[in-house]
C-alpha cells in the first residue's frame, strides 16, 4: 500500500507485524504524524516530528511491541494536545521522569529507612533503632509504595488494624507511634504537610497493661539471692545477675556497660545518654558490695570494652536474653521473675521503707519527669542521698540473703 493510501487510512497491526528490516532506516506513516521506524536491526519504534517554539523535534512513544499500535495512538493524541497547549511533549516526558523519579524516594518504606538512619547516625540505642525497623516493617506491605504524601488516615488505619486482627494489641500501637515519628520527619523534609498518624489517637484497641513480672517481698527476694549464689552457669552470668540485683538498672544498660564507664576512686558508674531510655546520662552510686563484685571480674581491656562480653564476639556484650535465660535456668517462671523485675523489686522495698525522698528515688530509677522546670531543678539534686540509699539497699540485700526480713535505715531522707 503506498504511503499516501495509508495516510489517509492508517496502518494495521497485520502490517506493522510484517514490516521488514531494509540496508537502510525506513517510515511507515500511520496517520496525524505518527510513524514506524523500521531499522536495519529489525527495531520498530513509534515517534512523531512536530515544530514548536520554530525548532524541529522528535517524540519517541515506545518499541513495538511493547507498544501496540493503538498504545501508540494514544500516546500520540496526548502529544498533540500538549502542543495545543504550546508544552513541548518531550520536555513534558522529562519533567514526568523526574517526578516518578522523586516520588520513589518519597515512598513510606524510602523516607520510613531514612528516618530510621538518621536517628542511628544520632546516636539512638541500637535496640532502639532495630524495634523501630521492625514495627515499621509491618506496615510496608500495605503502604510501604505509596507516596507518604497520598498517604490517608484511614489507609493507615486499614494497615493497622491488620495488625491488631492478631490480637497484637500492643504492637499495633506501638507502630501507629513509629509511623507518626515518620510522618514528622516527612513534613520537616518537605515530603508531607500532615502526620495523619496523629488523627488515629484512640482508633486502635488500646491493651490492658501488664507488669513485668517480678519478685517483691523479702522472703522472696531473701530466696531468689540465695539461688542466684548457687548458679552453677557462666560465671559472667552469674556476676551479672548479682550486679543487676544492686544497681536495678535496666537490663540493657547493664549488658552494655564498658570499663570505661567506671570511676572507681569515685565510685560512681555514669552511663552516657546515648545508652540511656530517656537518653539523658545518667550516675549510679557503687556500693561496697558492687565494687566487690566489680573486684571479681578478670578485666582485660585489650580483650573486650564490656564488662560482660558475649561468649561468641568480644567487641559485642552478653546476648540480650542471657540473664532471662539464667532466671529460667535457676527455675523462675517468665511469670514469676524477669532481668527487668530487678527494678520492682527495689521500687517497692525501698519505698514500703518510707526513708527515701520520692524524688532522690525517681532520679535513681531514671525515669523521666513530665515537668520541665522541675526536672531542670532536681538534675543536680539529691546526690548524697541516692548514695545513702544505694548503699542501704545493698546492705538490706545482704541482709535478706542471710535470712532477714527487713533492714531499717538510720538515717531518713534530706527532705523534699
Amino acid at each position: 500500500m503506498s504511503n499516501e493510501k495509508r495516510q489517509k487510512s492508517g496502518l494495521t497491526a497485520a502490517w506493522v507485524s510484517r514490516a521488514k528490516p531494509k540496508d537502510k532506516p525506513y517510515k511507515l506513516s500511520d496517520r496525524d504524524g505518527l510513524y514506524l521506524l523500521v531499522e536495519p536491526s529489525g527495531s520498530r519504534v513509534w515517534r512523531m516530528n512536530y515544530r514548536i517554539h520554530g525548532k524541529q523535534r522528535t517524540i519517541t512513544f515506545g518499541r513495538w511491541p511493547e507498544l501496540l499500535l493503538g498504545e501508540a495512538r494514544e500516546r500520540l493524541l496526548d502529544a498533540r494536545r500538549l502542543l495545543a497547549k504550546g508544552i513541548d511533549p518531550v520536555e513534558h516526558a522529562k519533567l514526568e521522569k523526574i517526578a516518578r523519579s522523586l516520588a520513589a524516594t518519597h515512598t513510606f518504606e524510602a523516607v520510613a529507612k531514612e528516618w530510621l538512619d538518621k536517628i542511628a547516625a544520632e546516636g539512638a540505642a541500637p535496640m532502639t533503632v532495630k524495634k523501630a525497623r521492625w514495627l515499621l516493617a509491618k506496615l510496608y506491605p500495605a503502604i510501604g509504595r505509596r507516596p507518604i504524601g497520598e498517604i490517608s488516615a484511614h489507609e493507615l488505619l486499614l494497615a493497622l488494624k491488620k495488625i491488631e486482627a492478631t490480637k497484637r494489641y500492643d504492637t499495633a500501637n506501638r507502630a501507629r507511634t513509629a509511623s507518626s515519628q515518620v510522618f514528622r520527619y516527612a513534613i520537616a523534609t518537605a515530603r508531607t504537610e500532615r502526620d495523619i498518624a496523629s488523627d488515629l489517637r484512640g482508633a486502635l484497641i488500646t491493651p490492658k497493661t501488664t507488669h513485668r513480672a517480678a519478685i517483691t517481698t523479702p522472703v522472696e527476694a531473701g530466696a531468689l539471692l540465695r539461688t542466684i549464689d548457687d548458679y552453677d552457669g557462666h560465671p559472667l552470668t552469674k556476676t551479672a545477675l548479682r550486679m543487676l540485683a544492686h544497681v536495678f538498672v535496666r537490663p540493657g544498660e547493664l549488658r552494655w556497660a564498658e570499663w570505661s564507664e567506671f570511676d572507681l576512686e569515685k565510685r560512681v558508674w555514669t552511663i552516657p545518654g546515648h545508652k540511656m531510655k530517656m537518653r539523658r546520662p545518667h550516675a549510679v552510686p557503687l556500693t561496697r558490695q558492687v565494687l566487690a563484685i566489680l573486684a571479681e571480674i578478670e578485666h582485660d581491656s585489650a580483650y573486650s570494652p564490656f564488662l560482660f562480653p558475649s561468649l561468641r564476639a568480644v567487641d559485642r556484650p552478653m546476648s540480650d536474653n542471657t540473664i532471662n535465660a539464667a532466671l529460667r535456668r535457676l527455675g523462675y517462671g517468665k511469670e514469676e521473675m524477669t532481668g527487668h523485675g530487678f527494678r520492682a523489686l527495689a521500687a517497692t522495698l525501698l519505698n514500703e521503707m518510707g526513708c527515701w525522698n520520692p524524688d532522690a528515688f525517681e532520679r535513681q530509677l531514671a525515669h523521666a519527669d513530665g515537668n520541665s522546670i522541675r526536672r531542670a531543678y532536681a538534675r543536680g539534686q539529691y546526690w548524697e542521698e541516692r548514695v545513702r540509699m544505694m548503699q542501704h539497699w545493698s546492705d538490706h540485700l545482704d541482709q535478706l540473703r542471710d535470712g532477714a526480713k527487713i533492714l531499717r535505715p538510720k538515717f531518713g531522707h534530706s527532705g523534699s
